[in-house]
This record gives structure tokens, sequence and C-alpha cells, in this order.
């Protein structure tokens, strides 16, 4: 049987829903970050280029196909896109992909520090381990080819002095992984304010808890 996707309609009111949220949340400044909702199995949605995530209409959204071929719309979408992109062809369960620079999971993506959540149980079954990938320069073919090797086995990748790349088997999964791991860099950043730092969860609750994810 195969995937049910959103409708055109749905994908972009939901994609405006996010960039709202987005926006509210203090994820993005200015234009920063970009969406996107899958609606076929060759076929996205995506925010364009050089627009708040805050304040965009459905005429400025962007059909594309997964080989970059813009369908429908006349705004261009983002360089960024490639990451969502790649995303999409290195796992086809993939259904939406969000791209932001949260502040706290960016200090950690400007560290290049990893989030192992070894000290959380919700972020253990909601979003798992999030790997930083090698620094890449923005717009080039080495933000995919950083990413790929993430994009089967983890649920979201901090972009090493760059941001937060997150996805799901829906838009709304893909956000709410956003939201997860900004939290998660949250409390792992304060984890200096506490004498000795966080005990850590035993392997055998890892493995527990990654089997209820």
């Amino acid at each position: 049987m195969g995937k049910n996707y959103p409708t055109d309609r749905e994908a972009k009111e939901l994609i405006l829903e996010i960039g709202r949220r987005l926006y509210r949340k203090g994820f993005v400044a200015a234009n920063d970050g970009n969406i996107s909702c899958k609606v076929g199995e060759d076929v996205i949605w995506a925010t364009p280029t050089g627009v708040s995530k805050g304040y965009m209409t459905e005429a400025m959204l962007v059909k594309l196909s997964l080989s970059g071929e813009v369908l429908e719309g006349t705004a261009q979408p983002s360089t960024e896109i490639k990451m969502h992109l790649r995303v999409y062809k290195e796992n086809s369960d993939v259904g939406g992909v969000v791209h932001a620079h949260s502040p706290f999971a960016t200090c950690a993506a400007a560290a290049e520090k990893s989030l192992d959540g070894v000290f959380l149980t919700e972020t253990l079954m909601g979003v798992g381990e999030v790997p930083c990938a090698p620094f890449a320069m923005p717009g080039t073919d080495e933000v995919p080819d950083s990413i790929a090797p993430f994009c089967k086995d983890y649920n979201a990748v901090l972009l090493a002095h760059h941001g937060v790349l997150t996805w799901g088997n829906d838009l709304m999964q893909a956000f709410m992984r956003m939201e997860s791991v900004e939290f998660f860099a949250q409390v792992t950043l304060l984890e200096g304010l506490i004498p000795g730092g966080y005990p850590k969860l035993t392997k055998e609750q890892i493995r527990e808890l990654e089997k209820k994810r």
C-alpha cells in the first residue's frame, strides 16, 4: 500500500503554519530557515529564498521535483533546498524537513558538539541522539554531502557553525523534532550549572527507551 501524502493545499497551509511557529518561538531570525513537505513520490512544496518565515503567503511557495526542477511558483527556492532534497533521496520514509537556527541547538552546532541525550528519557524516546555534521559552506553541494551519512539512522542533525536540520514521517513530526532538539540542547548546555553534571542513564535503560521510540 502506498504512502498517503497531503494534498497541495494541506501541505501549503502546514508550511505557512510551521513558518509562523518557528518565527514566534525565535527559532529563526530575519529570513533564516526553510521548510519543505512531500506531496508525492517525487514532489515537494518548499519555502522561497529571502522571505521571513513568519510572513509568508501561499503565493510565495515553490513546488519542486526531487531533482530540483521548479514545477510551480514564481519565487526562487532557497539555496539550502539541496539539504532537503538530499534527505528525501536518502530516506524515502521522510515526508517533511525543517531547517532552523534555534538558539541553544545552534550554540551546540557552533561548538561542533553532538547531543547524545543519555540523561533525558523524553529526548531518547522522541528524537534520539543528534550528531553534528562537519562544517560545509552554505549554498554548496558540501552541505547535502555532509548530512547524507545521518539521514537514515537519525532524526535530526546539527550543522557545524550553522544551525539544525530535522525530518520526520510528515512535516508536523519534523517540526516537533525541531522543538525537541532545541529543548534537548538547552538542558545539555545548562548542565555546566549543576555541580557534578547529570547522572547518566544506564545502557540497559537507554536500550529500553530506544525501543519505545
